[in-house]
């Protein structure tokens, strides 16, 4: 039987790397696609060192592709000039593909004024640059879709986490934690949404299969619904995960919470913190995510309990022992 191809644009990225790990897990034949020398690739997996701006080049060394994943994401600061670009330069290699096209989705669509708990139906007002930018990519992707160009899946996901680093976990909230400091970011007592990347590739991987076996609308939201943690349950699952590989220090930890005041005001001379501070409110409105139409899509999806989950983070991280 015919191994069935997915081409992983931005495959070098946590959520790339991710991924490919899940789709060559599945058995799928998985063409790496990155702007920079590829790491080790698990079996079934091939890179492609075809940078994404040639397309021709691409499609035609991703021939016979049916699934086009698009994990590519510029650095904060970049957003505002690289987001469509790439975004339409994946979509144009879908289109000479005749690929199924994915994006892993975020809720900055949603805007400061989002409910506590969001389904498909939610109706987005964004009130950032990214937020608008989110939005204007998936309406380009809804109408090229509609349009006869390819079919397409947005699965949006709340804050990534595991796969090492580059994310609010390693760059805040476990910076210190060696020296037995954790800091989050936003009230204790609030419900944030979080995705452990293993687990939200596993759910691409169930939908592609999905959708090639079964189709779909020209184009598809899905929720991945991940973990819903307030702050205090999060730490308190660090604390433990953090125990559970011996890298919790003598003396226990000591909790903090962040200086946004202080990073606003740093914000005028360092871009990156003025990006940062734009999306503060993520960590003052409570929001999860209705993960009822994805389950309704693929069945229940097996996930990682978040305590284990986040002692192979810290792990990744280079944190405690390594797993047997």
């Amino acid at each position: 039987m015919t191994r069935r191809t997915v081409l992983v644009l931005g495959a070098n990225g946590r959520f790339g790397a991710a991924a490919v790990k899940a789709f060559a897990d599945a058995g799928w034949r998985v063409l790496a696609q990155a702007r920079r020398a590829q790491p080790t690739l698990p079996s079934g997996a091939e890179p492609l060192d075809i940078a994404l701006g040639e397309k021709e080049a691409l499609a035609a060394a991703a021939v016979g592709a049916e699934v086009v994943l698009h994990a590519v994401n510029p650095p904060y600061t970049d957003w505002e000039a690289q987001v469509m670009p790439l975004g339409r330069q994946g979509m144009d290699v879908a289109e000479r593909l005749g690929a199924l096209f994915m994006l892993p989705g975020n809720v900055y669509g949603y805007g400061e004024a989002m409910p506590a708990r969001l389904s498909e139906d939610t109706p987005e007002h964004p009130t950032t640059s990214k937020g608008r930018l989110r939005v204007a990519l998936e309406g380009e992707m809804r109408a090229r879709a509609e349009a006869g160009g390819f079919r397409a899946v947005v699965l949006r996901a709340g804050d990534f986490y595991g796969s090492g680093e580059g994310s609010w976990l390693d760059l805040s909230i476990v910076k210190d934690l060696a020296k037995g400091r954790l800091v989050y970011p936003g009230p204790l007592d609030l419900p944030h949404a979080w995705a452990y990347l293993p687990d939200l590739a596993r759910a691409f991987v169930a939908v592609a299969e999905r959708s090639l076996q079964d189709g779909t609308p020209a184009f598809e939201t899905l929720h991945f619904a991940g973990d819903t943690l307030t702050g205090a349950q999060l730490l308190d699952l660090i604390e433990a995960a953090a125990a559970d590989i011996g890298a919790a220090p003598a003396r226990g930890f000591r909790r903090g919470g962040m200086p946004w005041g202080v990073i606003r005001l740093m914000g005028a001379f360092v871009p990156n913190l003025k990006a940062v501070a734009e999306m503060s409110y993520l960590w003052r409105v409570p929001h999860a995510l209705d993960g009822a139409r994805l389950a309704t899509r693929v069945g229940e999806l097996t996930a990682i309990p978040p305590r284990q989950a986040l002692a192979q983070a810290l792990r990744d991280l280079g944190f405690g022992a390594p797993a047997r």
